[in-house]
């Protein structure tokens, strides 16, 4: 009697569905996050963590099935496309483009490039939402209109200046929320995947990411057409400039932690620092982002007393 043979189909493939199951936990998170319901916030922040674990669990197939199981779900339960818009352009769609740029031919996952992401993917999504505004009175008109009505709907009673300064900060401020919770969730499922060798690549020195050679060049380029520009029209080359220099912030705190890393009071000192940036946060942010040009262009291996 001949041996019987494996079956071998759709439901048997393990990357089929494993990118199913995290595709739709990913799409009940964010739509229990777009129906207002309790610890919604929440939910949302970790919405892109089943993609991850799909993605470096189980490779790109697996990611790109979580990506239509996720787009579907919400497409067949949510009226109009909006929902699924902003699930794609916020997780869906960036998650996908980092995975495939951290998971390429080596033993550790790449991180110079999907860095680099963090700033184009956001400045992208600007482009994009001044292209729609443009038929609203422009960017900054749609801006002000959705600060204002967002803090109306809080009660609160901010002065004109005030209003002005969180326009102008407003895309930054998304962007790195964007990237923070992209960072956290991708090492958060790296993590996981480790520590039950379930990785599909060993995971990155995180403390030692460098961005590409040529990307500080974009935020100061960005910058400079800020400081050109009109006044009516600087919103947008301001917000570009911001927008990218979210990475060389992100590098910086890589190499806040790198230069701690041995001294002996390093966890009080991160506590305090991290304080300090939340407390400042603007000037924090400068010192990021300087110290971030610093590990980009400075001496490689800088001494421990730095």
């Amino acid at each position: 009697m001949a041996a019987q043979q494996p079956r071998i189909g759709l439901i048997d493939d393990p990357r089929l569905l494993a990118g199913a199951a995290g595709g739709l936990v990913s799409a009940l998170a964010a739509l229990w996050a777009f129906r207002g319901l309790p610890a919604g916030l929440g939910l949302f922040w970790l919405s892109p963590l089943p993609l991850f674990l799909a993605g470096l669990g189980f490779g790109k197939l697996a990611l790109t099935v979580a990506v239509g199981a996720g787009g579907a779900a919400l497409l067949a339960v949510t009226p109009g496309l909006l929902p699924l818009l902003l699930w794609l352009a916020l997780y869906g769609l960036p998650v996908l483009l980092l995975v495939a740029l951290g998971l390429r031919a080596g033993p550790r996952i790449a991180l110079t490039t999907p860095l680099a992401l963090l700033g184009l993917w956001p400045a992208g999504l600007t482009l994009v939402a001044a292209v729609l505004a443009a038929d609203l009175g422009g960017l900054e008109a749609v801006m002000r209109t959705t600060v204002e009505l967002g803090l109306t709907r809080m009660g609160a009673d901010v002065p004109a200046a005030a209003v002005d300064q969180i326009v102008r900060l407003n895309a930054a401020a998304l962007a790195l929320w964007l990237g923070i919770a992209l960072a956290a969730n991708a090492a958060a499922a790296q993590a996981f995947l480790g520590r039950r060798g379930l990785a599909l690549a060993a995971a990155p020195q995180w403390r030692e990411a460098r961005l590409p050679a040529w990307y500080p060049a974009l935020p100061a380029l960005a910058g400079i057409a800020w400081l050109l520009a009109d006044p009516a029209d600087a919103l947008l080359p301001l917000s570009l400039s911001l927008v990218l220099a979210v990475p060389l912030l992100l590098q910086g705190l890589a190499a806040m932690h790198r230069r701690l890393a041995r001294h002996s009071a390093r966890l009080p000192l991160l506590i305090l620092f991290y304080v300090l940036i939340l407390v400042f946060s603007l000037p924090g942010a400068l010192i990021l982002v300087a110290l971030g040009l610093l590990e980009q262009y400075g001496r490689r291996n800088p001494p421990a007393n730095m």
